[in-house]
């Protein structure tokens, strides 16, 4: 067999497996695994002493999104330029429906956001945001699309937030074509009582973003969601779950034998609400929703990953500047007087398999794991598998590939984001990208970024419960993964 590419002495690590192989690439996907590959006419790649894994899928981003008087830092050139440095080669991005706005009107703005700027795969999820009755049929055409997936929001009454009976009609529609809801869990109605009698109190710092949305605002509508999906008997996706109570929900539901699935962000593993007493009005930089945790509540996040309650770790990342910059209103200073006005979101899409990675190196987590829920697990769960989320012969060659002998410092000074700060400043983690491949093509070449990107495609996913074999979406009785 004739190859474009063979990556040689790959150290590779899969979901299930870890041996050492040569990889044979033709036309963007891998063609052969075996040893002693023969190179003649290939570009060669030398992956001796770098751990190789599936490149990242991080299916929980907002890029070039306007929210709360604000607008997002990272388009789909920058955010998707920092996701290729930190090894993660596909994403799913939330298209928005604006109220009163045809489902589909949604979806063609974020098609004309991401188009030409891209240069790792994506894909979209729809906000869904105003769903009368007469609307639900919409969601058919949606998930025909290869867009098979809708979030809802139980929080930012006024805004975003969509009231129970919304979510219950989505929930039984998904039921019948093939799609799935996911649930931002938090009680919006009693958050804005409490953020009004925080201010009329005279309470405007950061901190109390935090304190007006305590874990119980997040557990009980947890819970909740979790009822309207057993009522609709349609499977639910938790997305950011931060409290334990609210994973003690999810461990019930799947016990019960309910479809509930749920995934959690790297900030809420390795940060807590003691960072909203930063000084000044450092704590802004921390404000997202749902807010970081006390300190140790992490441990229950720890478990719930190890045994499969928490199926994947994504970023949300949401990335609002802290300085107002010339000529925009991307800044966290909009708040400086009001923590209610503080635009809710954090970066983190370029570090999240560096966080995970240095996971492992402490025992946290297995490198087992580590593969399972940063590429195989959202591969499964949003219908890219077969395409993406493994080394194996007929997947994309989507490969990152890591120095685990190199330590690497984080820091806004060098990171690819387009935002001036970095919630993990200064921290050192066990593990540098040094190559990223997206379909063969390189994205990361010796630890920096290429001069010539790739163009990122549109990716159309596979309905819930089915999975990608080549373009075919076929249904799969061997749609399994931990905690399922």
């Amino acid at each position: 067999m004739t190859f474009d590419l063979v990556i040689k002495n790959a150290d590779i690590q899969t979901a299930s497996d870890r041996f050492t192989a040569d990889i044979g690439v033709t036309g963007g996907i891998i063609s052969e695994i075996g040893q002693t590959l023969d190179a003649k006419g290939a570009k060669v790649l030398d992956a001796t002493g770098l751990r190789v894994v599936p490149g990242g899928i991080d299916v929980h981003t907002h890029l070039d999104m306007p929210f709360m008087g604000a607008v997002t830092a990272d388009d789909f050139k920058t955010g998707t330029e920092g996701a290729a440095a930190g090894g993660t080669t596909c994403l799913v991005d939330f298209a928005i429906q604006a109220p009163g706005e045809a489902l589909q009107t949604g979806v063609d703005n974020w098609h004309k956001k991401a188009d030409g700027k891209a240069v790792i795969d994506y894909g979209f999820h729809l906000i869904i945001t105003d769903l009368p009755e007469s609307r639900v049929p919409e969601m058919d055409a949606i998930v025909e699309q290869g867009i098979p997936s809708f979030k809802l929001f139980m929080a930012y009454k006024g805004a975003l937030m969509s009231e129970d009976d919304a979510i219950f009609r989505a929930m039984r529609r998904t039921t019948h074509n093939g799609g799935m809801v996911s649930l931002h869990c938090e009680n919006g109605h009693t958050v804005e009582l409490m953020v009004k009698e925080a201010l009329a109190d005279g309470n405007t710092t950061p901190e109390w973003h935090a304190l007006t949305r305590p874990l119980a605002c997040e557990a009980e509508a947890t819970n909740r969601g979790i009822a309207l999906a057993e009522m609709s008997k349609a499977p639910l996706y938790v997305v950011h779950l931060t409290a334990a109570e609210a994973l003690e929900a999810v461990r019930r539901g799947k016990r019960a034998g309910l479809p509930i699935l749920a995934e959690t962000c790297p900030q809420y593993l390795y940060l807590s609400h003691e960072d909203y007493r930063r000084p000044g009005f450092e704590g802004a930089k921390f404000v997202m929703s749902p807010p970081l945790r006390p300190k140790g509540n992490e441990k229950a996040l720890w478990k719930g990953l190890n045994d499969g309650t928490l199926s994947t770790v994504a970023t949300d990342h949401c990335s609002f500047c802290y300085e107002l910059r010339p000529g925009t209103k991307m800044g966290k200073v909009l708040g400086k007087d009001d923590f209610s006005k503080i635009p809710n979101g954090a970066p983190g899409i370029e570090n999240r398999m560096q966080l995970m990675w240095d996971a492992v190196a402490k025992g946290l987590i297995s490198a087992e794991k580590f593969v399972e829920v940063t590429a195989a697990n959202p591969a499964k769960i949003f219908g890219l598998y077969g395409k993406k989320g493994t080394i194996a012969v007929g997947f994309d060659a989507d490969i990152t590939m890591i120095d685990p002998n190199k330590p690497y410092t984080i820091s806004a000074k060098t990171h690819h984001m387009n935002v001036d700060y970095n919630p993990y400043e200064g921290r050192t983690v066990a593990g540098t990208i040094k190559e990223v491949l997206l379909r063969g093509q390189p994205l990361v070449e010796n630890g920096t970024l290429s001069s010539s990107l790739p163009k990122g495609q549109f990716i159309k996913r596979a309905k819930y419960g089915e999975t990608l074999w080549g373009q075919t979406p076929v249904k799969s009785s061997a749609l399994s993964f931990t905690g399922v």
